[in-house]
């Protein structure tokens, strides 16, 4: 473990003097170790010419494996500190920012008031992201959009079901999309169809986001491709470059509470569109609790599962939920 250890922290620097500071070792020490793993597994790791540190191919094969090892033996380690009674631990969660910026900070402080003992790491970021963070064992459970792409090998349960609306200015004849010569006013039906965003400016998640794939996706299959007036953005960025009129943008309907400045208009597909009515429910997306196939949670995790579905189930029955979500749990 500790000559993994050393390996991951070398190719991550590309240095092995100040891979030892972080280690707070000796450089010597640590080189010896590393020329212990390589003997043991008869190649060389890293190449070292002319003093540039770089993996060779045998390196790049090791480093995800060495990662997904040692953070797999850091949660066994938890595991066994956490049979004195959940007193200890960690749950390392991964959530989309739309989750995030609404109902988590409920759950989050309902767990904590509960296990004031249990570590809370939370990364923020893309459902394509959080995927591949699973997988490499970064985190313990993720919140995700179904369906999974590529076929990951994780455990799925879906726990709730959310519109997904058109943001725009609140406001008249306010932003870009509403006096730009090149595109017509958004129109203010009940609903808005994909072919509404045809030629209009969009505000565009950076890549990762599964929000972005699944609005050029639909743009496409609708026959156009969008147009970006800005992409990159985080969602909170994408919510303020609508709110000053750059676009409109594709979200959940949950990231516009508290948002007086911004309007959402359900968003349907033309087939959903003559199926559901004229003031039908918009398109719906499902998130789901993920979690790695080969790996058992842990009691922490295991905890936060509990707590994350009794609040959905409390909030259902009590309908705080927020507006366009709707819960998959069972009582």
């Amino acid at each position: 473990m500790q000559q993994l250890a050393y390996f991951v922290a070398v190719a991550e620097v590309r240095h092995f003097t100040q891979a030892a500071e972080l280690l707070r070792v000796a450089q010597p020490s640590l080189s010896k170790q590393i020329r212990a793993l390589e003997a043991e597994l008869n190649v060389s790791l890293f190449s070292r010419a002319r003093g540039n540190i770089t993996l060779t191919p045998a390196g790049e094969a090791l480093l995800p494996l060495a990662k997904r090892i040692l953070a797999d033996v850091d949660t066994a380690r938890l595991e066994v500190q956490e049979l004195v009674g959940l007193k200890r631990g960690r749950v390392r969660l991964g959530a989309t920012p739309s989750l995030c910026a609404g109902l988590l900070a409920d759950v989050l402080r309902r767990f904590h008031d509960t296990y004031p003992g249990i570590q809370l790491i939370v990364e923020e970021g893309g459902s394509r992201d959080l995927v591949r963070e699973l997988t490499r064992g970064s985190l313990d459970m993720a919140l995700v959009i179904l369906p999974l792409h590529g076929d990951p090998p994780l455990d799925t349960t879906p726990i709730l079901r959310e519109n997904l609306v058109v943001a725009s200015p609140a406001g008249p004849g306010q932003g870009a999309t509403e006096r730009s010569p090149k595109a017509a006013p958004l129109p203010r039906r009940a609903f808005l169809r994909i072919e509404d965003l045809r030629n209009r400016p969009l505000v565009m998640f950076r890549p990762g986001y599964d929000l972005r794939e699944a609005t050029i996706g639909a743009c496409r299959a609708a026959g156009f491709e969008p147009r970006f007036a800005v992409e990159g953005g985080e969602m909170d960025a994408v919510l303020r470059f609508v709110e000053v009129g750059l676009g409109i943008a594709v979200v959940p309907s949950m990231v516009l509470a508290g948002r007086p400045g911004l309007r959402g208009t359900p968003l349907v597909l033309p087939d959903e569109e003559a199926r559901r009515g004229r003031h039908g429910p918009g398109l719906l997306r499902t998130v789901a609790l993920a979690h790695r196939k080969d790996v058992e949670l842990t009691h922490a995790a295991r905890a936060f599962q509990d707590t994350l579905e009794t609040f959905l189930v409390e909030a259902g029955l009590a309908g705080s939920l927020p507006a366009g979500v709707e819960t998959l749990v069972n009582d």
